[in-house]
């Protein structure tokens, strides 16, 4: 499998979700499932952060001018619906549907058209940084999805490559664990700051503030390694009762 990840940049004034996380810094959108077809998208999407921030961004989404996930910024009069799933003081759970218009597009429909059936998205997004994760088939180029998403973004997003490679690249030979020396430092920082303790000690913004990288390359490293060290501790463990099938 191959991946790509990237990011857009929003300049303030040009997203209204961005500008709502941009004032909120605490607050993080990490999508739990994200499917497309041809015409059609649906999503659902983990909002954290204090409870004022949670209602503008239910209030906007529910009523904004264009679906947030459309490149084009401007009504395309596509027909689209954001409900509220659950809702706590501090987490909300959306769901997104959104048919597709001839002069209307998103980053998994371009994708779709590029690569085909069968993509994995995982998107997290931090002030006006909105990174996307894609994982396609082994024989995938990605370079001529690449400049679509350049010629369809306008002049107020930016958008940033971070990675193209295989899924597997982290992923030792011999079973053992290997992190990359960024994942490493990141988890290693997590720790010593009390990233991992409950209560939080600190922040994913605040962590990355101190070590002068992007909150969202810092969520992103930090995934990576903390899925790696689970699957590894699930395989070395395997043999445990307590991990074993009920009907086993």
């Amino acid at each position: 499998m191959r991946e790509l990840v990237f990011a857009l940049e929003y300049t303030p004034g040009t997203n209204a979700v961005a500008d709502i996380l941009a004032d909120n810094p605490e607050t993080k959108i990490r999508s739990l499932s994200c499917h497309v077809s041809p015409d059609t998208l649906w999503r659902v999407d983990y909002v954290t952060g204090r409870e004022s921030a949670l209602d503008d961004i239910a209030e906007t989404v529910a009523d904004a001018e264009y679906y947030t996930d459309c490149l084009a910024r401007r009504d395309c009069e596509a027909d689209w619906e954001t409900q509220v799933l659950d809702r706590t003081d501090d987490a909300l759970v959306l769901y997104s549907y959104w048919s597709r218009t001839p002069s209307c597009t998103s980053i998994p429909h371009l994708a779709l058209d590029h690569f085909g059936d069968g993509l994995i998205f995982e998107t997290t997004w931090v002030g006006r940084r909105y990174e996307w994760r894609i994982i396609a088939p082994g024989d995938t180029t990605y370079h001529a999805f690449r400049s679509a998403i350049e010629s369809e973004i306008d002049d107020t997003t930016g958008v940033t490559f971070v990675r193209v490679g295989d899924a597997d690249d982290a992923a030792p030979d011999d079973g053992a664990t290997s992190l990359t020396p960024e994942q490493d430092a990141a988890v290693r920082a997590a720790v010593e700051h009390g990233y991992y303790k409950t209560p939080r000690e600190i922040e994913t913004y605040e962590l990355a503030e101190k070590l002068d990288i992007p909150g969202s390359t810092l969520s992103y490293r930090l995934r990576r390694a903390e899925a790696q060290l689970a699957e590894s501790y699930v395989a070395d463990h395997s043999s445990s009762p307590h991990l074993s099938s009920p009907d086993a």
